[in-house]
């Protein structure tokens, strides 16, 4: 009865810009209560690590980059391996991740520059990291959030479907969706609301098929019924542990609920990762 409440209100009027920031502050706490786990589904043990994978994220899933960096650190561990690399055999070894040629140039520039303006070390501010070949704002705040501890908004395809879905904003362009909720939110809540965001939108609320019988701010949200709203289909259309299926990571964090995505059992001749799981067909790209 609440929930049909907040939605015929939202109908009768345009929401003030103050009940908008109340909904949407709402809104994140209903998501931290769900994804209390929420992280970055990138494996990486450091911040070039974290750099390079994110890179490779474009137009791809998580799970296919964690699929193929394992062989790529090993052979390249550092910016200065990397910028000296053999160009056609970076681009076999990240061939799965997809756009491998384009892909490749970024990670030798970047590398090449990080070796000779930052020392070897990936930048902490988003001035420098902007700088670097292949990183846009995005790859930048996840790296900043996730890597040095310092608040960002990180607006890939599912954050800004949401904040559009939820009524945050009605831009498309990714810099003035960032803006936007940047306004909404306190900077402190800026790493995490990205991660409990995209964590919905990979699991809840996809681009073709939202599963709004299932979401848990359905009442919240003035895009309610978009998506399927029998709660018994919606629930079909879960995925990830939401689903009860393994997450995008290789190496999920300890209190990670659900299961480790599966380890390739084979590598092909070739230095490729067999893909053995299936998951979300939507790429992470912004």
């Amino acid at each position: 009865m609440a929930e049909s409440k907040v939605r015929k209100a939202a109908a009768k009027k345009p929401e003030s810009q103050l009940a908008t920031v109340r909904r949407a502050r709402r809104i994140n706490r209903e998501l931290a209560e769900l994804y209390p786990y929420a992280h970055p589904e990138l494996d990486f043990d450091n911040p070039f690590q974290l750099l390079v994978a994110t890179v490779l994220s474009a137009q791809t899933t998580d799970l296919r980059v964690n699929q193929t960096t394992p062989a790529l650190f090993a052979k390249y561990p550092t910016p200065e391996d990397m910028a000296a690399a053999v160009p056609e055999e970076l681009e076999e070894l990240i061939r799965p991740t997809g756009f491998f040629r384009n892909k490749a140039k970024s990670l030798l520039g970047l590398s090449a520059a990080l070796r000779d303006e930052f020392g070897g070390e990936v930048p902490g501010r988003l001035e420098d990291l902007v700088t670097l070949p292949g990183v846009g704002r995005k790859t930048a705040n996840v790296v900043l959030g996730n890597a040095f501890g310092v608040p960002g908004i990180t607006v890939d395809t599912h954050f800004g479907r949401l904040a559009r879905r939820f009524g945050w904003t009605a831009e498309e362009d990714p810099v003035k969706v960032e803006a936007a909720v940047a306004a909404i939110f306190p900077k402190s809540e800026w790493t995490m609301l990205s991660h409990r965001v995209v964590f919905h939108g990979r699991r809840v609320c996809h681009a073709q098929k939202p599963a709004c019988g299932a979401c848990p701010v359905a009442g919240l949200c003035p895009s309610y019924g978009v998506g399927v709203t029998d709660p018994e289909k919606a629930a079909k259309l879960l995925k990830y542990e939401l689903a009860g299926k393994p997450g995008q990571r290789l190496r999920p964090p300890a209190d990670f609920p659900g299961e480790a995505a599966a380890r390739a059992d084979a590598v092909a001749h070739d230095g490729r990762v067999a893909d053995l799981a299936t998951v979300d067909g939507e790429g992470d790209a912004a």
